[in-house]
Protein backbone atom coordinates (compact mmCIF):
# COMPACT_ATOMS: atom_id res chain seq x y z
CA UNK A 1 0.00 0.00 0.00
CA UNK A 2 1.37 3.46 -0.98
CA UNK A 3 1.97 5.49 2.04
CA UNK A 4 -0.64 9.06 1.81
CA UNK A 5 0.86 12.37 2.08
CA UNK A 6 -1.56 14.88 3.52
CA UNK A 7 -2.21 17.83 1.15
CA UNK A 8 -2.36 21.77 1.87
CA UNK A 9 -3.44 22.22 -1.40
CA UNK A 10 -7.04 23.18 0.66
CA UNK A 11 -5.66 25.34 3.26
CA UNK A 12 -4.28 28.01 0.47
CA UNK A 13 -1.21 29.39 0.50
CA UNK A 14 -0.06 28.67 4.42
CA UNK A 15 3.57 26.48 4.22
CA UNK A 16 4.03 23.68 6.36
CA UNK A 17 6.71 23.70 9.16
CA UNK A 18 9.98 21.90 8.20
CA UNK A 19 9.39 19.87 11.87
CA UNK A 20 5.85 18.68 9.91
CA UNK A 21 7.77 18.01 6.40
CA UNK A 22 10.21 15.96 7.80
CA UNK A 23 8.06 13.66 10.26
CA UNK A 24 5.67 13.49 7.75
CA UNK A 25 8.63 12.24 5.45
CA UNK A 26 9.83 9.67 8.64
CA UNK A 27 6.35 8.14 8.84
CA UNK A 28 5.74 7.92 5.29
CA UNK A 29 9.58 5.84 5.17
CA UNK A 30 8.76 3.42 8.04
CA UNK A 31 5.12 2.40 6.55
CA UNK A 32 6.89 1.96 3.51
CA UNK A 33 9.79 -0.03 4.53
CA UNK A 34 9.48 -2.35 7.64
CA UNK A 35 12.53 -4.26 9.02
CA UNK A 36 14.56 -5.84 6.47
CA UNK A 37 18.10 -7.14 5.84
CA UNK A 38 20.59 -4.56 4.10
CA UNK A 39 23.52 -5.72 2.95
CA UNK A 40 27.09 -3.93 2.20
CA UNK A 41 30.51 -2.48 3.61
CA UNK A 42 31.18 -1.17 6.77
CA UNK A 43 32.91 2.02 6.86
CA UNK A 44 34.00 4.92 8.94
CA UNK A 45 32.42 2.91 12.06
CA UNK A 46 32.75 5.01 15.29
CA UNK A 47 32.20 3.76 18.65
CA UNK A 48 30.75 6.23 20.92
CA UNK A 49 31.46 6.80 24.69
CA UNK A 50 28.06 6.55 25.04
CA UNK A 51 28.02 2.93 23.67
CA UNK A 52 26.30 3.50 20.52
CA UNK A 53 27.91 2.49 17.48
CA UNK A 54 27.77 4.81 14.24
CA UNK A 55 28.78 4.01 10.94
CA UNK A 56 28.45 3.74 7.28
CA UNK A 57 26.93 1.12 5.05
CA UNK A 58 27.91 1.10 1.48
CA UNK A 59 28.25 -0.72 -1.67
CA UNK A 60 30.12 0.72 -5.10
CA UNK A 61 27.27 2.98 -5.90
CA UNK A 62 25.87 4.41 -2.71
CA UNK A 63 25.90 4.83 0.88
CA UNK A 64 23.74 4.90 4.22
CA UNK A 65 24.24 6.02 7.53
CA UNK A 66 23.55 3.88 10.43
CA UNK A 67 23.40 4.00 14.18
CA UNK A 68 23.20 0.71 16.25
CA UNK A 69 22.46 2.14 20.15
CA UNK A 70 23.88 0.51 23.24
CA UNK A 71 21.52 -2.12 23.85
CA UNK A 72 21.09 -3.66 20.23
CA UNK A 73 25.23 -3.54 20.13
CA UNK A 74 25.93 -4.97 23.82
CA UNK A 75 23.92 -8.24 22.05
CA UNK A 76 27.21 -8.60 19.35
CA UNK A 77 29.20 -10.90 20.14
CA UNK A 78 31.87 -9.71 17.68
CA UNK A 79 33.08 -5.57 17.03
CA UNK A 80 32.74 -4.10 13.70
CA UNK A 81 35.51 -3.14 11.85
CA UNK A 82 36.00 -0.71 9.00
CA UNK A 83 36.47 -2.89 5.57
CA UNK A 84 34.14 -5.53 6.82
CA UNK A 85 30.85 -6.79 5.00
CA UNK A 86 27.88 -7.55 7.14
CA UNK A 87 24.15 -7.58 6.78
CA UNK A 88 22.11 -5.22 8.93
CA UNK A 89 18.57 -6.01 9.83
CA UNK A 90 17.56 -2.46 10.33
CA UNK A 91 14.31 0.41 9.94
CA UNK A 92 14.47 2.48 7.41
CA UNK A 93 14.28 6.17 9.08
CA UNK A 94 15.17 10.03 8.82
CA UNK A 95 16.79 11.35 11.93
CA UNK A 96 14.68 14.60 12.02
CA UNK A 97 17.21 17.03 13.93
CA UNK A 98 19.17 16.58 11.13
CA UNK A 99 16.62 15.87 8.34
CA UNK A 100 19.17 12.86 7.65
CA UNK A 101 18.04 9.39 6.03
CA UNK A 102 19.70 6.55 8.56
CA UNK A 103 19.02 3.15 9.33
CA UNK A 104 18.32 2.13 12.82
CA UNK A 105 20.07 -1.30 13.28
CA UNK A 106 18.53 -3.51 15.30
CA UNK A 107 20.75 -6.99 14.77
CA UNK A 108 24.16 -7.35 12.68
CA UNK A 109 25.76 -10.33 10.66
CA UNK A 110 29.24 -10.98 9.59
CA UNK A 111 28.53 -11.32 5.70
CA UNK A 112 32.66 -11.44 4.43
CA UNK A 113 35.01 -9.02 3.81
CA UNK A 114 35.09 -5.98 1.83
CA UNK A 115 37.67 -5.71 -1.09
CA UNK A 116 39.69 -3.07 0.07
CA UNK A 117 39.99 -4.78 3.25
CA UNK A 118 40.99 -7.61 1.94
CA UNK A 119 43.56 -6.26 0.26
CA UNK A 120 44.81 -4.82 3.27
CA UNK A 121 45.11 -7.87 4.80
CA UNK A 122 47.09 -9.95 1.61
CA UNK A 123 49.64 -6.84 2.02
CA UNK A 124 50.04 -7.49 5.71
CA UNK A 125 50.07 -10.71 5.17
CA UNK A 126 53.18 -10.14 2.93
CA UNK A 127 54.96 -7.69 4.34
CA UNK A 128 54.82 -9.43 7.69
CA UNK A 129 56.42 -13.04 5.62
CA UNK A 130 59.51 -10.40 4.39
CA UNK A 131 59.93 -9.88 8.29
CA UNK A 132 59.14 -5.94 7.21
CA UNK A 133 57.34 -5.91 11.29
CA UNK A 134 59.90 -7.72 12.83
CA UNK A 135 60.19 -5.91 16.33
CA UNK A 136 63.87 -6.74 16.80
CA UNK A 137 64.52 -4.13 12.96
CA UNK A 138 62.81 -1.41 14.18
CA UNK A 139 64.79 1.63 15.88
CA UNK A 140 64.57 2.78 18.98
CA UNK A 141 62.80 6.40 19.42
CA UNK A 142 64.71 9.10 20.79
CA UNK A 143 63.18 10.42 24.14
CA UNK A 144 64.76 14.03 24.24
CA UNK A 145 65.46 14.55 20.13
CA UNK A 146 67.20 17.93 19.46
CA UNK A 147 64.60 18.63 16.87
CA UNK A 148 61.70 16.61 15.36
CA UNK A 149 60.36 16.53 11.59
CA UNK A 150 56.31 16.46 10.99
CA UNK A 151 55.26 14.80 7.99
CA UNK A 152 51.61 15.74 7.13
CA UNK A 153 49.34 18.35 5.16
CA UNK A 154 49.67 21.82 5.92
CA UNK A 155 45.75 21.80 6.41
CA UNK A 156 45.51 19.11 8.59
CA UNK A 157 44.01 19.07 12.12
CA UNK A 158 46.40 16.63 13.12
CA UNK A 159 49.17 19.66 12.35
CA UNK A 160 47.27 21.76 14.51
CA UNK A 161 47.37 19.13 16.99
CA UNK A 162 51.07 17.85 17.21
CA UNK A 163 52.07 21.59 16.84
CA UNK A 164 49.38 22.59 19.62
CA UNK A 165 50.98 19.28 21.87
CA UNK A 166 54.72 19.75 21.50
CA UNK A 167 54.58 23.42 22.62
CA UNK A 168 52.82 22.66 25.56
CA UNK A 169 54.69 19.89 26.75
CA UNK A 170 58.33 21.60 25.58
CA UNK A 171 58.34 24.89 23.56
CA UNK A 172 62.38 24.74 23.20
CA UNK A 173 62.46 21.64 20.82
CA UNK A 174 62.53 23.02 17.01
CA UNK A 175 59.68 21.57 14.54
CA UNK A 176 60.43 21.02 11.10
CA UNK A 177 57.08 20.18 9.08
CA UNK A 178 57.17 18.65 5.40
CA UNK A 179 54.37 19.14 3.69
CA UNK A 180 52.49 16.66 1.75
CA UNK A 181 48.89 15.65 0.96
CA UNK A 182 47.80 12.87 3.18
CA UNK A 183 44.69 11.70 1.26
CA UNK A 184 43.43 11.32 -1.97
CA UNK A 185 45.88 9.57 -5.38
CA UNK A 186 49.05 10.22 -5.55
CA UNK A 187 49.66 10.72 -1.85
CA UNK A 188 51.70 7.87 -1.13
CA UNK A 189 54.12 8.81 -3.41
CA UNK A 190 54.28 12.26 -1.95
CA UNK A 191 54.96 11.05 1.55
CA UNK A 192 57.78 8.50 0.47
CA UNK A 193 59.26 11.67 -1.17
CA UNK A 194 59.08 13.47 1.72
CA UNK A 195 60.72 10.99 3.80
CA UNK A 196 63.50 10.83 1.19
CA UNK A 197 63.93 14.65 1.82
CA UNK A 198 64.04 14.67 5.77
CA UNK A 199 66.70 11.60 5.69
CA UNK A 200 68.33 13.46 3.41
CA UNK A 201 68.55 17.10 5.13
CA UNK A 202 69.36 15.20 8.26
CA UNK A 203 67.62 18.12 10.20
CA UNK A 204 65.84 16.27 12.98
CA UNK A 205 66.12 12.77 15.52
CA UNK A 206 62.57 11.63 15.02
CA UNK A 207 59.82 11.88 12.44
CA UNK A 208 56.42 12.03 13.14
CA UNK A 209 54.32 10.82 10.26
CA UNK A 210 50.21 11.61 10.88
CA UNK A 211 46.96 12.82 9.74
CA UNK A 212 43.39 12.51 11.25
CA UNK A 213 40.72 9.99 11.20
CA UNK A 214 38.56 8.81 8.39
CA UNK A 215 37.05 5.64 6.49
CA UNK A 216 39.31 3.00 5.22
CA UNK A 217 39.41 4.82 1.98
CA UNK A 218 40.74 8.19 3.28
CA UNK A 219 43.23 6.13 4.89
CA UNK A 220 44.06 3.81 1.80
CA UNK A 221 46.90 6.17 1.32
CA UNK A 222 48.89 4.77 4.58
CA UNK A 223 48.17 1.01 3.39
CA UNK A 224 50.37 1.81 0.37
CA UNK A 225 53.22 -0.94 -0.31
CA UNK A 226 55.91 1.89 -1.35
CA UNK A 227 55.12 3.75 1.89
CA UNK A 228 55.56 1.16 4.30
CA UNK A 229 59.16 0.23 2.33
CA UNK A 230 60.02 3.77 2.81
CA UNK A 231 59.88 4.30 6.23
CA UNK A 232 61.40 1.15 6.87
CA UNK A 233 64.48 2.04 5.01
CA UNK A 234 64.32 5.52 6.53
CA UNK A 235 67.60 6.21 8.85
CA UNK A 236 65.71 8.59 11.05
CA UNK A 237 63.22 6.66 13.11
CA UNK A 238 59.64 7.34 12.58
CA UNK A 239 56.55 7.31 14.63
CA UNK A 240 53.02 7.12 12.76
CA UNK A 241 50.12 8.72 14.53
CA UNK A 242 47.13 7.80 11.68
CA UNK A 243 43.27 8.27 12.79
CA UNK A 244 42.06 6.94 15.75
CA UNK A 245 43.36 4.40 18.49
CA UNK A 246 40.85 1.72 16.90
CA UNK A 247 42.59 2.30 13.55
CA UNK A 248 45.51 0.63 11.68
CA UNK A 249 46.90 0.85 8.99
CA UNK A 250 50.34 -0.99 7.08
CA UNK A 251 52.33 2.32 7.87
CA UNK A 252 51.37 1.42 11.69
CA UNK A 253 52.74 -1.38 11.27
CA UNK A 254 55.52 -0.53 9.66
CA UNK A 255 56.76 2.04 11.48
CA UNK A 256 59.37 2.22 14.85
CA UNK A 257 56.48 3.47 17.12
CA UNK A 258 53.15 3.54 16.35
CA UNK A 259 50.67 6.10 18.47
CA UNK A 260 46.86 5.66 18.22
CA UNK A 261 46.18 9.32 17.42
CA UNK A 262 48.70 12.19 15.98
CA UNK A 263 48.45 14.24 19.83
CA UNK A 264 50.03 10.56 21.15
CA UNK A 265 52.62 10.98 18.77
CA UNK A 266 53.88 14.27 19.76
CA UNK A 267 53.50 12.79 23.43
CA UNK A 268 56.14 10.08 22.40
CA UNK A 269 58.71 12.21 21.01
CA UNK A 270 58.47 15.42 23.91
CA UNK A 271 59.64 14.89 27.11
CA UNK A 272 57.17 17.39 29.46
CA UNK A 273 59.42 20.53 30.38
CA UNK A 274 58.16 20.50 33.62
CA UNK A 275 59.83 16.84 34.08
CA UNK A 276 62.67 18.04 32.81
CA UNK A 277 63.48 20.60 35.16
CA UNK A 278 62.34 18.35 37.97
CA UNK A 279 64.88 15.88 36.92
CA UNK A 280 67.86 18.48 36.20
CA UNK A 281 66.88 19.85 40.11
CA UNK A 282 67.24 16.46 41.33
CA UNK A 283 70.47 15.92 39.57
CA UNK A 284 71.90 19.26 40.91
CA UNK A 285 70.94 18.62 44.05
CA UNK A 286 72.36 14.80 44.48
CA UNK A 287 76.03 16.57 42.41
CA UNK A 288 75.99 19.52 45.70
CA UNK A 289 75.21 16.57 48.16
CA UNK A 290 77.83 14.85 46.57
CA UNK A 291 80.61 17.49 46.58
CA UNK A 292 79.83 18.49 49.86
CA UNK A 293 80.46 15.12 51.26
CA UNK A 294 84.05 15.15 48.98
CA UNK A 295 85.16 18.00 50.50
CA UNK A 296 84.35 17.04 53.69
CA UNK A 297 86.16 13.40 53.53
CA UNK A 298 88.88 15.88 52.07
CA UNK A 299 88.96 18.24 55.21
CA UNK A 300 88.80 15.20 57.34
CA UNK A 301 91.99 13.88 56.08
CA UNK A 302 94.09 17.10 55.85
CA UNK A 303 93.11 16.68 59.81
CA UNK A 304 94.40 13.56 60.17
CA UNK A 305 97.52 14.46 58.22
CA UNK A 306 98.59 17.69 60.23
CA UNK A 307 98.06 15.57 63.41
CA UNK A 308 100.72 13.58 62.05
CA UNK A 309 102.95 15.97 60.49
CA UNK A 310 105.90 17.73 62.91
CA UNK A 311 107.49 20.55 61.92
CA UNK A 312 110.88 21.02 61.33
CA UNK A 313 111.52 23.46 64.36
CA UNK A 314 109.75 20.78 66.76
CA UNK A 315 112.42 18.23 65.22
CA UNK A 316 115.11 20.77 66.50
CA UNK A 317 113.86 21.22 69.84
CA UNK A 318 113.27 17.53 70.07
CA UNK A 319 117.66 17.44 69.11
CA UNK A 320 118.30 19.56 71.28
CA UNK A 321 116.43 18.46 74.49
CA UNK A 322 118.10 14.80 73.73
CA UNK A 323 121.43 16.95 73.32
CA UNK A 324 121.07 18.20 76.78
CA UNK A 325 119.80 14.60 78.39
CA UNK A 326 123.39 13.26 77.05
CA UNK A 327 125.38 15.83 77.96
CA UNK A 328 123.86 15.40 81.78
CA UNK A 329 124.32 11.96 81.55
CA UNK A 330 128.11 12.24 80.56
CA UNK A 331 128.89 15.12 83.27
CA UNK A 332 127.25 12.36 85.72
CA UNK A 333 129.53 9.76 84.54
CA UNK A 334 132.82 11.52 84.67
CA UNK A 335 132.28 12.99 88.08
CA UNK A 336 131.52 8.86 89.57
CA UNK A 337 134.36 7.92 87.29
CA UNK A 338 136.48 11.09 89.16
CA UNK A 339 135.11 10.57 92.45
CA UNK A 340 135.71 6.81 92.23
CA UNK A 341 139.86 7.88 91.14
CA UNK A 342 139.96 9.99 93.89
CA UNK A 343 139.21 7.39 96.25
CA UNK A 344 141.46 5.20 94.57
CA UNK A 345 143.93 8.03 94.30
CA UNK A 346 143.90 8.24 97.68
CA UNK A 347 144.46 4.66 98.88
CA UNK A 348 147.57 4.57 96.54
CA UNK A 349 148.72 8.04 95.82
CA UNK A 350 152.12 7.36 96.21
CA UNK A 351 152.01 4.90 93.48
CA UNK A 352 148.85 5.89 91.32
CA UNK A 353 149.28 9.58 91.32
CA UNK A 354 151.41 9.58 88.30
CA UNK A 355 149.43 7.51 86.64
CA UNK A 356 146.18 9.32 88.16
CA UNK A 357 147.41 12.51 86.90
CA UNK A 358 148.14 11.01 83.15
CA UNK A 359 144.28 9.55 83.43
CA UNK A 360 142.36 12.54 84.07
CA UNK A 361 144.24 14.61 81.55
CA UNK A 362 143.29 12.08 79.50
CA UNK A 363 140.11 11.86 80.36
CA UNK A 364 140.22 15.80 79.80
CA UNK A 365 141.13 15.23 76.27
CA UNK A 366 138.52 12.83 75.77
CA UNK A 367 136.08 15.05 77.09
CA UNK A 368 137.19 17.69 75.33
CA UNK A 369 136.96 16.14 72.38
CA UNK A 370 133.20 14.64 73.39
CA UNK A 371 132.61 18.13 73.73
CA UNK A 372 133.91 19.20 70.37
CA UNK A 373 132.16 16.20 68.66
CA UNK A 374 128.79 16.89 70.43
CA UNK A 375 129.24 20.82 69.56
CA UNK A 376 129.80 19.63 65.61
CA UNK A 377 126.66 17.62 65.91
CA UNK A 378 124.65 20.36 67.25
CA UNK A 379 122.04 21.81 64.33
CA UNK A 380 121.79 24.92 66.40
CA UNK A 381 125.24 25.37 66.06
CA UNK A 382 125.98 24.97 62.50
CA UNK A 383 122.20 27.10 61.56
CA UNK A 384 124.29 29.69 64.12
CA UNK A 385 127.13 29.56 61.41
CA UNK A 386 124.81 30.85 58.42
CA UNK A 387 123.46 27.78 57.07
CA UNK A 388 119.85 26.77 57.31
CA UNK A 389 117.44 23.23 56.42
CA UNK A 390 115.03 23.63 53.74
CA UNK A 391 112.58 20.90 53.09
CA UNK A 392 109.83 20.57 50.76
CA UNK A 393 105.77 20.41 51.52
CA UNK A 394 106.08 16.37 52.51
CA UNK A 395 109.26 17.28 54.99
CA UNK A 396 111.87 15.78 53.26
CA UNK A 397 115.07 17.14 53.50
CA UNK A 398 116.15 18.87 50.33
CA UNK A 399 120.03 18.14 49.32
CA UNK A 400 119.68 18.64 45.45
CA UNK A 401 117.97 21.21 43.23
CA UNK A 402 116.92 18.48 40.61
CA UNK A 403 114.08 17.52 43.48
CA UNK A 404 112.24 21.11 43.52
CA UNK A 405 109.66 22.17 40.72
CA UNK A 406 108.87 25.16 40.02
CA UNK A 407 105.79 26.65 41.80
CA UNK A 408 106.68 24.13 44.58
CA UNK A 409 106.63 25.48 48.16
CA UNK A 410 109.48 25.27 50.68
CA UNK A 411 110.27 25.38 54.47
CA UNK A 412 113.28 26.80 55.19
CA UNK A 413 114.44 26.41 59.19
CA UNK A 414 117.24 29.00 60.42
CA UNK A 415 119.17 29.44 63.65
CA UNK A 416 116.29 31.40 65.20
CA UNK A 417 113.08 30.52 63.51
CA UNK A 418 111.90 29.57 60.06
CA UNK A 419 110.28 30.98 56.83
CA UNK A 420 108.21 29.59 53.97
CA UNK A 421 108.95 29.75 50.40
CA UNK A 422 107.87 29.32 46.59
CA UNK A 423 110.39 28.27 44.07
CA UNK A 424 110.42 30.50 41.36
CA UNK A 425 113.87 29.41 39.00
CA UNK A 426 116.54 26.59 40.26
CA UNK A 427 119.80 25.94 38.49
Amino acid sequence: MEPEFVSHAGRGSAPVSVSELVRSVRDALERRFPLMWVAGEISNFRPASSGHWYFTLKDDAAQVDCVMFRGRAALLDWEPRDGARAEVRALVTLYEPRGRFQLNVETMRRAGLGPLYESFLRLKEKLEREGLFDPAAKRAVPTHPRAIGVITSLAAAALRDVLTTLARRNASIPVIVYPSPVQGEGAAERLVEMLAVANARGECEVLLLVRGGGSIEDLWQFNQEALARAIRASRIPVVVGVGHETDFTIADFAADRRAPTPTAAAEVVSPPRAELLARVAELAGRAARETRRRLEYAMQAVDALARRLVHPAERLRASHRLLEQLTARLATAMAHRLEAAHIRLGAAAPRLGHALVRRVEGAAGRLERLRASLASLDPSAVLARGYSLTRNARGELLRDAEHVAEGERLTTTLARGWIESEVRRKA
